[in-house]
């Protein structure tokens, strides 16, 4: 009977082991003053509070067809006229949280992935893919694995960090540009 038992305690395991939920991994790779440096070096830019009303989440929601999630918006600004913006959306089950500078003419200048909190398609942080953002303007089409690669195991990610430059953009244009 003790054999019985032991064999069902080995087996049971592993069982155990595939089943139990995995905690999400998280890594947080730039602060919000690291990614400033790394997208304008040297620059001064000044926080801005903003929260975008309802009239204006409706017409950002209308340019780009994606849905504003918060209405409340990290914002710096430079005094050249560029922003520095802090945005989260939701990778596959969590949240990414990326930076993203706009120029003063509303392009794209470089996006940072701030923290990232999935298991897996932390690939979105590589350089040669985010690189693929620079120079994007409101109305560019945004189609992911048209103008926009897809990682592989990361397409959630990739959509969703593709989705939310799009709307920052728009955010830009309808409401910070002004």
């Amino acid at each position: 009977m003790k054999h019985v038992r032991t064999a069902i305690q080995w087996i049971a395991l592993p069982a155990i082991a595939i089943t139990a939920p995995c905690p999400a991994w998280t890594a947080t790779y730039l602060s919000v003053e690291q990614a400033q440096q790394a997208i304008f070096p040297g620059v001064q830019l000044v926080k801005w509070e903003l929260q975008l009303t309802p009239e204006q989440r409706q017409a950002v929601e209308k340019s780009c067809g994606i849905k504003v999630r918060n209405p409340k918006l990290a914002a710096w600004k430079a005094s050249e006229g560029a922003w520095f913006l802090v945005d989260e959306v939701i990778g596959k089950h969590e949240f990414i949280t990326y930076a993203v500078g706009i120029t003063a003419d509303g392009a794209v200048k470089q996006i940072e992935v701030m923290d990232y909190r999935e298991n897996y398609g932390s690939e979105v942080r590589q350089s040669q893919w985010r690189s693929q953002f620079v120079g994007k303007r409101r109305g560019d089409q945004f189609k992911l694995d048209g103008d926009i690669k897809s990682i592989s195991g990361a397409t959630l990610s990739c959509r969703h960090i593709m989705e939310g430059v799009k709307r920052l953009l728009a955010t830009y244009e309808l409401v910070l540009r002004k």
